[in-house]
């Protein structure tokens, strides 16, 4: 097993997976799923015992009109070891994944959805991922029961971030993750970006894996997702790009089409200065009237946008060094102890 930032991890043995000690949490974003919460606990409570799993399980209603609520605070009241939090109105998966991470108490966190298209049975799988040395571990939906409509694009997509990003995963839009909390509290989650947590994660030097999990036929209610995720998805994926690549030198990007757009401007009205001094020389040549001609406007305009991108780039590189004073720009993974004090030290 190579120590590359992605991985594809191998599915391991179900049973091994109970030797984990640490405390899961399981959480599990909720948008008008009173149909399918109880059994989804039921199965849950059934993988847990099972395989003898200390868990707790983190309900996060996201604004729900349905009975989802009732539903989770009556399996709250049942079972100690459920959670439940409930935000005011609708705010999107990524704010309903940090709630739960925010509110998670364990030292894994597995997040998964609540319509029952992910299979508990699959946690033994993820926690054995986890076991072989990785930080991160993203469900792969191979087969996948969903729409064509659905499927293709996605397919499009993940292949899309995977060469854009060096992440290789087959399913970024998975929901079912296993993560360390560790990395959870260093990857900044908002806006729409809990489907890139893993690029953001190997962006920090955390290793990410992949195993292929069961995806089983909706039963209840409908998809939460149209076509506009897709548009959002991608604009997401040129934020994460950015993020990662440029987070901490905006200028690097910014200034570089500045200059570019500065060196062919300033090109430009080189050549048709050097056009308009030959027309004058009596060459025979017609005298050129530079305000006649398209390419002189193209220039000026390319000229002001370089010299934009350049100020943006300059703006950008003062919040970045004003905000790196307060937050790590890398990732320690282990520190060595301290020495111990000397004798001179200890005696002072």
């Amino acid at each position: 097993m190579t120590s590359t930032p992605t991985e594809t991890a191998t599915q391991g043995q179900a049973g091994a997976a109970a030797q984990v000690p640490e405390l899961l949490s399981v959480v599990v974003p909720v948008f008008n799923e009173e149909e399918s919460l109880p059994e989804l606990y039921r199965q849950l409570d059934q993988v847990r015992r099972e395989q003898g799993y200390r868990m707790e399980i983190l309900f996060v209603d996201d604004g729900s009109t349905d009975c989802s609520w009732q539903v989770i605070e009556h399996l709250a009241e049942n079972d100690p070891s459920v959670r439940g939090v409930r935000l005011r109105r609708n705010f999107g998966k990524a704010a309903a994944l940090r709630a739960g991470f925010d509110h998670a108490q364990g030292q894994l966190v597995l997040t998964m959805d609540g319509d029952l298209q992910d299979d508990p049975a699959e946690i033994p799988n993820f926690l054995e991922a986890i076991r072989s040395g990785y930080d991160v571990v993203s469900g792969w939906k191979r087969v996948r029961h969903d729409p064509w409509h659905k499927v293709w694009p996605s397919r499009v997509f993940n292949w899309m971030v995977s060469r854009m990003t060096g992440v290789k995963l087959h399913d970024h839009n998975c929901g079912m993750k296993c993560y360390r909390s560790e990395v959870l509290r260093e990857v900044p989650l908002y806006g729409e970006l809990h489907r890139f947590v893993p690029v953001l994660a190997a962006a920090r030097g955390f290793r990410v894996g992949e195993i292929p999990i069961r995806h089983r036929p909706r039963k209840f209610g409908k998809s939460k997702y149209g076509v506009k995720r897709f548009v959002k998805g991608f604009l997401d994926l040129l934020t994460v790009k950015f993020i990662t690549g440029f987070g901490y030198r905006p200028q690097h990007l910014l200034g570089t089409l500045g200059l570019a757009a500065f060196l062919l401007g300033g090109l430009g009205l080189v050549y048709l200065t050097l056009l308009w001094i030959l027309s004058r020389t009596g060459s025979g040549t017609e005298v050129v009237h530079l305000h006649q001609r398209a390419l002189f406007y193209y220039c000026l305009a390319a000229l002001l946008l370089g010299g934009q991108l350049i100020s943006i780039g300059f703006l950008a590189e003062l919040i970045t060094a004003h905000h790196a004073r307060s937050s790590d720009v890398y990732s320690v993974a282990q520190r060595t102890p301290a020495p111990p004090a000397s004798q001179e030290q200890a005696d002072a």
